[in-house]
């Protein structure tokens, strides 16, 4: 079954400079423009269950996560604040992603993190694609962007998110996570 393409609008600024790890191993990207970045998802057991890319688009960053293998039914996504994913918990990938130090989710008064994205919508056959757009944020260089020295990670939670409760929006176990690294 095909599942819809979730998009919603947003903003951000070109960087100069992205620093991340991939399996403990350290990528750097000084070009003027660092414009994609890409991930790809694993499980506990190391099994790939799809990829995202991140791209600067203008001044947004345009996220985009194609899943497969995963169970049936909504499920949080979010970008968090660290490029690192050691199984089985993926613990290693911090909390979201939140320069701005906001709370969590787009119902919640004082949120929401930048990390923040729409439930991923999976099918009976284990697959979805969620795409969004991150207002207001960069994707390489100084100032908060998302590939910061330490990097960003792409996790996917076994429960759907409530879009309100801080800090992860009720949304239980990591089930799933990728490291973005240079595409």
């Amino acid at each position: 079954m095909k599942m819809p393409i979730l998009t919603i609008g947003a903003a951000a600024v070109i960087g100069a400079t992205a620093c991340t790890s991939v399996n403990n191993e350290t990528y750097s990207d000084t070009s003027p423009a660092a414009s994609t970045a890409s991930a790809e998802l694993r499980d506990a057991t190391g099994q790939v269950v799809g990829s995202a890319t991140a791209s600067q688009s203008g001044d947004s960053i345009r996220v985009r996560v194609e899943a497969s293998g995963l169970p049936q039914g909504a499920h949080g996504a979010h970008v968090h604040m660290t490029g690192q994913c050691a199984a089985p918990g993926f613990d290693t990938a911090g909390g979201h992603w939140n320069p701005t130090n906001m709370q969590h989710g787009k119902d919640n008064p004082a949120g929401m993190h930048k990390g923040d994205m729409p439930n991923i919508l999976v099918g009976t056959d284990g697959s979805g694609t969620l795409e969004y757009t991150i207002s207001g944020a960069q994707l390489a260089g100084s100032g908060g962007a998302m590939l910061d020295a330490d990097g960003a990670a792409i996790v996917i939670h076994a429960g759907p998110d409530d879009y309100r409760t801080d800090p992860s929006g009720n949304s239980g176990a990591r089930i799933a996570c990728g490291v973005f690294g240079p595409a």
